[in-house]
């Protein structure tokens, strides 16, 4: 049963990523500043499966969305 929120380590647990919150600052350290104008998803470091959760989740409001929009304001 989804319960409407994801923390941001579940976000990175369900990409594939590491999830620790060391492993998350590391990512975002790595991946900053990414472009205004570039979308989340289009970011060359994701694989298509990646994009493809990224871009559905907001695209249908998810309850992944928040989880997602709080990364792409980290990366920013």
């Amino acid at each position: 049963m989804e319960h409407g929120f994801h923390p941001l380590n579940e976000l990175f647990a369900q990409l594939g990523l590491p999830n620790d919150a060391a492993a998350i600052e590391a990512f975002v350290a790595r991946h900053r500043p990414l472009a205004h104008d570039l979308a989340l998803a289009d970011a060359p470091f994701w694989n298509e499966g990646q994009r493809q959760f990224l871009r559905e989740a907001l695209a249908e409001d998810a309850d992944w969305a928040e989880a997602v929009d709080h990364l792409d304001a980290l990366l920013r």
